[in-house]
C-alpha cells in the first residue's frame, strides 16, 4: 500500500471511492473536484493498492492560515471492497506527517485536529487510537443521524 498526495488525474477514482463509501451523498466527482481545487487549504491523500485507489483522506485547515493550525479530518473513506485491511488507519498515520512538514515549511505547527462523524460510526475508535481524539459534543439529528464532534488537542 502506498499513501501519496492525490493528483488531478486521481479525481475520477477518488470520486468512485467517495460514491461507494457515502451512499447518501451525491455528485461525488463535483465534490472531490472543487475541494481538490482548494489546495493548500484542503489536501487529499490517497491509498493505492496494486495500482488502484482504495481510499482517501481529506484534510482541511480551519479559520485561515495561522501559526498554530486547527486541522479538520474532513473526510476519510475506504472502498467497501477493501474494508478491514487497515487502510483508514494507514491513511491517517502516513498523511499526517506530510501535512505537518508542509506547516513547518511556512513556520506553522499543528495545534488541534477536529473530526466529526456519525454517532454510530465505528471509525470513532480509529480517531481515538490514531489521533487521540475525544468526543467533545453530540449534535442531534445534524445530517442523517446524530453527529459527534471530536477533538485531538495539542497534537504538535
Amino acid at each position: 500500500m502506498i499513501i501519496r498526495p492525490m493528483l488531478s488525474e486521481d479525481i475520477v477514482a477518488v470520486a468512485a471511492v467517495h460514491q461507494a463509501a457515502f451512499a447518501r451523498q451525491t455528485y461525488s466527482q463535483d465534490w472531490i473536484s472543487c475541494n481538490f481545487a482548494a489546495y493548500p487549504r484542503m489536501q487529499f491523500f490517497v491509498a493505492e493498492v496494486a495500482g488502484h485507489i482504495k481510499g482517501f483522506i481529506h484534510w482541511t485547515q480551519k479559520s485561515g492560515f495561522r501559526p498554530e493550525v486547527i486541522l479538520e479530518l474532513e473526510q476519510i473513506a475506504v472502498h467497501p471492497d477493501a474494508h478491514g485491511q487497515g487502510i483508514g488507519s494507514t491513511l491517517i498515520r502516513d498523511s499526517l506527517p506530510l501535512i505537518k512538514a508542509q506547516f513547518a515549511e511556512r513556520g506553522a505547527t499543528l495545534k488541534h485536529i477536529i473530526v466529526t462523524t456519525r454517532a454510530d460510526n465505528a471509525a470513532q475508535r480509529i480517531y481515538q487510537k490514531e489521533l487521540g481524539a475525544e468526543i467533545e459534543a453530540v449534535i442531534t439529528n445534524l445530517y442523517s443521524a446524530d453527529e459527534v464532534f471530536m477533538i485531538a488537542r495539542n497534537v504538535a
